[in-house]
């Protein structure tokens, strides 16, 4: 058995990744392939008014780097096939997606890996996808920047296109040792730049509490990479972890090791950044908010408080986050100041 002293918070990436590969089920699950993972509606915002969103979620063989050895606290390889996806399996849950959707402004194409893999889905099934939605204000889908080819986005171009990239923090050594993304910021940076010179918009995702920070080291690195990536991005989305089966942050999360972020600290980094990043959007739409599994305070202000974000998301007034209270403040606080003191190791 390994020791790691907290100290030192970031573990060799060989030994992460080879962690991260055994705490995968070991039978692969059955799926309907009859149509996509999930379809829904929500509210989003397009050229400044809200509008409703279409999110289709494809089922597709999975993030290349996910059967690599993947992301620390991303179980969404348990929805993909992990095999090939035939062109004709994709075409025929787009004919299911079309049934409805219903003429949203946004449309967002998640596969639970890069669109742009073409080992996900080929050329020119993307093209025929992104198509499919011409009459939407804004098209986005995700990819890893090692998908963003300048070539390839030039016959894939669309006036509403727009890239979404999980940057996640802007620090590499958060990148490489407490989260284990398949990249470096100097990627990032690589990907945003052609980009840049094809007018198309770039979405940022950023990270709020990789495993081994302390919530203050979280809230810190989620603020200063907000910063860094409103350079690149016209909107940032602050992510703060949910805790999904089978992964590193699961692990740690059953054994008492990890805590999912507090709402307060969601609230916090919004407070903090936005001023200081312009016009750029930052919104946050936590996944299982007040949820144990999701960022959550006491359970008594976790519905204020996300409806409170949810209003800021779509506004960007930051007076939606004032005037926020509950006792279970003082107690996030203490947090926050015994932070330094209450290192675990992780075994």
């Amino acid at each position: 058995m390994i020791i790691y002293p907290y100290d030192k918070r970031r573990m060799p990436s060989t030994e992460l990744q080879e962690l991260i590969k055994e705490l995968r089920p070991e039978e692969p699950r059955e799926f309907d392939d009859s149509g996509p993972i999930a379809m829904w509606t929500e509210k989003d915002v397009s050229r400044g008014r809200v509008v409703d969103a279409f999110v289709l979620i494809l089922r597709t063989r999975g993030c290349y780097w996910a059967l690599h050895s993947g992301c620390t606290m991303c179980g969404y390889i348990n929805d993909a096939r992990m095999e090939p996806v035939s062109a004709e399996n994709l075409r025929n849950q787009m004919e299911k997606a079309m049934e409805r959707y219903n003429g949203e402004k946004v449309v967002k194409i998640f596969t639970s890996g890069s669109f742009l893999d073409p080992n996900e889905i080929p050329f020119d099934v993307q093209a025929e996808i992104l198509g499919s939605f011409e009459g939407a204000e804004r098209l986005i889908v995700e990819s890893l920047p090692e998908f963003v080819i300048e070539k390839r986005l030039r016959e894939l171009y669309q006036e509403n296109l727009e890239i979404a990239i999980g940057l996640e923090s802007a620090d590499d050594e958060v990148l490489e040792k407490n989260i284990n993304k398949s990249f470096r910021v100097k990627d990032y940076i690589n990907a945003s730049e052609v980009l840049k010179k094809l007018k198309i918009p770039l979405k940022t995702y950023v990270l709020l509490k990789p495993p081994f920070l302390t919530e203050k080291e979280a809230i810190e690195d989620a603020v200063n990479s907000i910063l860094f990536a409103s350079r690149y991005s016209s909107e940032i989305s602050l992510n703060p972890i949910n805790i999904q089966n089978f992964t590193l942050v699961h692990h740690l999360w059953r054994r008492r090791e990890y805590r999912a972020p507090w709402l307060w600290s969601v609230v916090e980094v919004l407070k903090r950044a936005k001023p200081r990043i312009g016009d750029v959007r930052l919104v946050s739409w936590p996944t299982a908010g007040g949820m144990e599994r999701g960022a959550h305070n006491c359970g008594r202000c976790d519905k204020r408080v996300m409806g409170s974000i949810e209003e800021f998301s779509l506004s960007q007034n930051l007076n939606a986050l004032e005037g926020l209270y509950c006792m279970c403040i003082e107690k996030w606080r203490d947090t926050l100041e015994l932070s330094g003191l209450n290192r675990f190791v992780f075994r």
